[in-house]
């Protein structure tokens, strides 16, 4: 029995129309992110995604985006939709985890410090074992009310700092894949 999941979150077309999407910073997430997804499908590992969905604007069904962002591919076990940060609010994913004798997940997704931070936390408080895997998510630089810029390199820094030994493990795509066995083909 496969006892971990892996959640990616948010990874979805949304974003690209959004005026802080920086392409550069997106080119190592998708790849990194794409080796995770591949890998945990390899080795039986259920691949949860995870949409944000809002009523109006890029993140509204409406707008034709809320749909896996180009150019990752993934063929999710299930597909979940939330209305706030934490992908554990109002989306079933909880109740599907504890059906699924899930007690393990693998975070990664859009946005570092944001829903993918805040879905961590959750789950920590919830009793998962949660292995964040920073190199699979994607964050863009943000100002400061006092005007102070900190690059998404700060931003990844900060979260690990925040949640490591409190919250998570904090770990790379190499060392989760590592230690996941492939399915016999």
């Amino acid at each position: 029995m496969i006892d971990t999941a892996l959640l990616v979150i948010d990874a979805q077309q949304s974003f690209r129309h959004r005026d802080y999407w920086v392409e550069d910073e997106a080119r190592r997430y998708f790849a990194e992110q794409q080796r995770l997804i591949d890998g945990c499908a390899a080795a039986g590992v259920p691949v949860l995604q995870i949409f944000h969905v809002e009523d109006s604007g890029v993140f509204s069904d409406a707008s034709g985006l809320v749909r896996t962002i180009d150019p990752l591919r993934i063929d999710p076990t299930a597909t979940f939709r939330k209305h706030v940060h934490s992908a554990l609010v109002g989306s079933g994913l909880e109740d599907w985890l504890r059906s699924a004798g899930v007690r393990r997940l693998i975070v990664s997704g859009i946005r570092t410090e944001q829903c993918c931070e805040t879905t961590t936390r959750h789950a920590s408080d919830l009793g998962f074992a949660v292995d964040y895997v920073t190199d699979a998510t994607l964050t863009f630089a943000m100002r400061h009310p006092s005007g102070g810029l900190f690059s998404a390199e700060d931003i990844r820094v900060r979260t690990e700092l925040v949640l490591a030994g409190r919250f998570a493990t904090i770990r790379t795509v190499d060392e989760v894949l590592g230690e996941l066995t492939p399915l016999a083909a």
